[in-house]
């Protein structure tokens, strides 16, 4: 999917709209079951309201900006159901910062829900730059 495209998903618009491109693709897990898995980016421009002042003379996106890369990318897993409703953080947990993500760099995400009850969704993630991962946690998330 395109960013036009996601944008028939996600609410999100910019400049909050973290996620360019996103493909989902099934996978087998450690046991063998299938599992579908999105796989997101987004290109660090480096005009970014959240590198304005992080910092002004070392730009690196914040943490909790990977997070929400993350998080509008494992949103698209909910296809058709997402259209018609909205998603609120419920908790961040277990997240790890590994690296530092600066502009020109090229954000790949990766997630697969490991747990689902009723609205609330589960789902392990993780941020890559050029191989390199530089976040990864589990996210929860309801729909409204």
């Amino acid at each position: 999917m395109n960013k036009e495209e996601i944008k028939a998903y996600l609410k999100h618009r910019d400049p909050m709209l973290l996620v360019e491109t996103v493909r989902l693709e099934n996978e087998k897990d450690a046991e063998g079951k299938d599992r579908l898995v999105a796989y997101g980016t987004y290109k660090v421009r480096g005009d970014e309201f959240f590198l304005q002042g992080h910092f002004p003379d070392y730009p690196v996106v914040p943490g909790v900006i990977l997070c929400e890369m993350m998080a509008q990318s494992c949103a698209l897993l909910l296809g058709e159901e997402i259209k018609t409703k909205l998603t609120f953080y419920t908790g961040i947990d277990q997240v790890r910062f590994k690296g530092q993500v600066r502009p020109g760099d090229v954000v790949e995400t990766k997630s697969y829900i490991y747990d689902r009850r009723k609205s609330l969704i589960f789902v392990k993630a993780q941020a890559s730059v050029a191989g390199k991962i530089c976040c990864k946690g589990d996210l929860s998330f309801a729909l409204m």
